[in-house]
């Protein structure tokens, strides 16, 4: 009985030893199996730090040009620092034709423009060796305006402007444009020739005769300043992007416009379907080929066409169909 007693003892004793070596084998081939998915974890981390590494964006993307066009850029770039606070993006206004002699002279990477370039601007950049690729970005209605104290305006014509605003012209008075209006003189605001409204008013209105130059016009590249001449004065008159009226309509009258079709009052919808005519407009950013090469340029050229639509009517300005930004995104894939 005792032999069969230790016998037993013996066999238990065994099955316990071999459940426990059984035990250790599974946590060892557990921990190597954990510790392989541990090196996995430790592997992914590595593998993926340079990815968020290179996500990370910083430098500096000069922008300069139109003042129609800044409030669009300063908000795309205001919103992209968010998302990427280490990229710098100045945007200045030196006016359409500013940017572009900056732009052809490879000083910024980004031309903002209210129209297209012009043929000497274009072969500038190409003599420097610049190439770029032009994107459409916003629509927007080249606004005329004049003081809330004027009672007299109800509208004005194509030709009327063309009376007030040519270059060479001998009208001095309101009543020299038109009978019914006081013979006050009139005080005009313009834009000034580095501006591509300037350009764009004295193409659609004047025929590129040019603006008139004397001491009844006042010229600034800062809309800012043309909105406080033409709402301190009862017989000024002026023009510029209809988000400039828009932001300051508390203080100023817009003109309906007669381009002979009866008069259109600007508006979102009158300036994307076209009827204010002549004086709707698309908007441009140019960039220079090889700065997109820089991948905060080409993220932040992404990033604008991907979001100008929503920031457009933000800021007083129409947004392209959907289909047309499509078109524009695929130039910079």
């Amino acid at each position: 009985m005792l032999k069969k007693k230790g016998f037993k003892g013996i066999l238990m004793l065994s099955m316990v030893v071999l459940l426990a070596f059984a035990a250790a084998c599974g946590n060892n081939t557990n921990g190597a199996n954990n510790g392989s998915e541990n090196t996995g974890a430790s592997n992914n981390t590595a593998t993926n730090a340079p990815t968020e590494e290179a996500a990370k964006l910083s430098g500096e993307i000069k922008i300069d040009g139109s003042s129609t066009v800044f409030p669009l850029t300063e908000a795309a770039a205001e919103e992209f620092n968010k998302e990427h606070p280490d990229v710098r993006v100045p945007v200045g206004v030196s006016g359409t034709g500013g940017g572009f002699k900056q732009f052809c002279a490879g000083e910024i990477a980004i031309a903002d423009a209210s129209r297209p370039i012009k043929e000497e601007e274009a072969t500038a950049c190409k003599d420097a060796g610049i190439e770029y690729t032009e994107l459409s970005v916003a629509f927007d209605g080249l606004s005329v305006v004049v003081s809330k104290d004027n009672d007299f305006i109800d509208h004005l014509t194509v030709e009327e402007l063309n009376k007030i605003f040519l270059t060479g012209s001998t009208v001095a008075t309101w009543k020299d444009v038109r009978d019914s209006f006081p013979a006050e003189p009139i005080v005009m605001f313009s834009p000034g020739a580095d501006s591509g409204t300037y350009d764009y008013f004295n193409e659609a209105i004047l025929d590129k005769a040019g603006i008139r130059n004397d001491k009844a016009i006042s010229f600034s590249e800062d809309d800012n300043a043309l909105v406080q001449g033409v709402s301190g004065s009862k017989y000024g008159i002026g023009y510029f992007g209809f988000a400039y009226y828009e932001e300051n309509q508390d203080k100023l009258k817009v003109v309906p416009i007669d381009g002979g079709s009866g008069a259109i009052t600007p508006s979102y919808d009158t300036i994307k379907d076209g009827s204010y005519a002549p004086l709707s407009r698309p908007l441009y950013i140019y960039a220079n080929n090889k700065e997109l090469e820089r991948p905060e340029v080409k993220e932040f050229v992404k990033y604008y066409i991907n979001n100008i639509g929503t920031f457009a009517g933000e800021v007083g300005y129409v947004a392209l169909p959907d289909e047309q930004y499509a078109t524009e995104a695929a130039k910079i894939q």
